[in-house]
């Protein structure tokens, strides 16, 4: 009954998300992952929905701390204002560098960061999942370039890629990338 309840409660804070029944899926990531490449800015140039990150002209920037941690510093324009949120990355194994773990609190666990492919110069595929009490999973996905805007043919081979390793696009959204300030 507790369950239940749960997941009741837990449905309004999702519902703009992308959820589904069952286990999250395992995808592929990068092999031989290179932080030092990967990091820099990033445009986002489509996602799935993810209550979090409203609004337009986003970006995400990586640069390394002194402490070994990776900053993360997101951006976007929302509700006529500029905003910014920094959280922390880390590697928890370095055997799978290209599984990464970010916070955007002291509060919260790192949740999965996970990069499926990158060429580090135009376009990079991210995944997150989570597992709602073994019962659901919320997964999040994010095509990325260095540019704020990416070939139709790349976009394509990105979705491709997510669908391949068992990630339901249908709800995968472009991000309004016009107007933006350099």
């Amino acid at each position: 009954m507790s369950a239940v309840f749960l997941i009741v409660l837990a449905l309004p804070l999702v519902s703009s998300q992308s959820y589904h029944w069952g286990a999250c899926p395992d995808p592929k990531v990068q092999p031989n992952f290179n932080l030092q490449k990967y990091l820099g800015t990033w445009y986002e140039i489509e996602k799935l929905p993810a209550s979090f990150e409203k609004g337009k002209c986003i970006e995400a920037n990586y640069a390394t701390r002194s402490d070994g941690t990776i900053q993360v510093l997101n951006s976007r324009f929302y509700k006529d204002k500029f905003r910014t949120v920094e959280g922390t990355a880390v590697i928890p194994d370095p055997r799978e560098p290209a599984r990464l773990g970010v916070s955007f609190s002291y509060f919260t666990p790192y949740a999965p960061y996970w990069v499926l492919t990158t060429d580090y110069t135009s376009v990079a595929v991210v995944y997150t999942c989570t597992d709602i009490l073994h019962l659901f999973h919320v997964d999040y996905a994010w095509i990325l370039g260095r540019s704020r805007f990416l070939q139709p043919q790349t976009v394509l081979y990105a979705k491709q890629l997510l669908v391949g390793e068992g990630v339901d696009i249908f709800r995968m959204k472009a991000t309004d990338q016009m107007g933006c300030r350099n």
